[in-house]
């Protein structure tokens, strides 16, 4: 079916959608800020400016919309029959982009969750906010273990710091009293 809309008005109503606060992240968040994790918006600090950032889990999560971002196998994706050639590129790009997005995330240490537009519908919402805090939390353990992790490893290399400094200082104590 070709589009029943002239390009303009076309471009008017693609210029209407927005890549924040889109109905199924604002759901999704309401629920985790419902269930107790508290979270920052859109952080531009990070690459990507993730939908929802979790500090304290060191896991940040985007809402992907199946169209925008190509959900193979997904009855929201379908190329549209008029300027396919752009549309395929135009996919082709954002999800070479996510790509690049979540690699400079977890080169940084955090944990990247993705959430499906069609993941957020009525018959499988539960499902997906069960996953998504599973993910948050085993993600929060995990950070927490490597920092505790850290923390010993700082410790012993200041032991062995401290160690090595006391018998220099024991070495010289020998040579001037010879």
């Amino acid at each position: 079916m070709s589009d029943t809309l002239s390009p303009q008005q076309r471009h008017e109503c693609m210029s209407h959608i927005h890549s924040t606060s889109t109905k199924p992240e604002i759901r999704l968040r309401k629920e985790l800020w419902r269930n107790g994790f508290r979270y920052r918006k859109n952080d531009k600090r990070l690459p990507g400016s993730p939908d929802i950032v979790l500090p304290k889990y060191r896991t940040v999560v985007f809402i992907h919309g199946c169209f925008w971002h190509g959900h193979k196998d997904c009855k929201k994706y379908v190329v549209p029959k008029t300027n396919t050639d752009f549309w395929i590129e135009k996919v082709e790009r954002n999800q070479k982009r996510d790509e690049d997005v979540w690699r400079q995330l977890e080169a940084k240490g955090w944990s990247v969750v993705i959430v499906w537009e069609c993941e957020l519908e009525k018959k499988r919402f539960d499902d997906t906010v069960n996953r998504v805090e599973s993910d948050i939390i085993s993600n929060g353990d995990s950070y927490r273990r490597y920092k505790e992790e850290r923390r010993i490893n700082r410790e012993e290399w200041l032991e062995e710091r401290r160690s090595h400094q006391r018998e220099t200082e024991s070495l010289l104590n020998e040579i001037k009293h010879l």
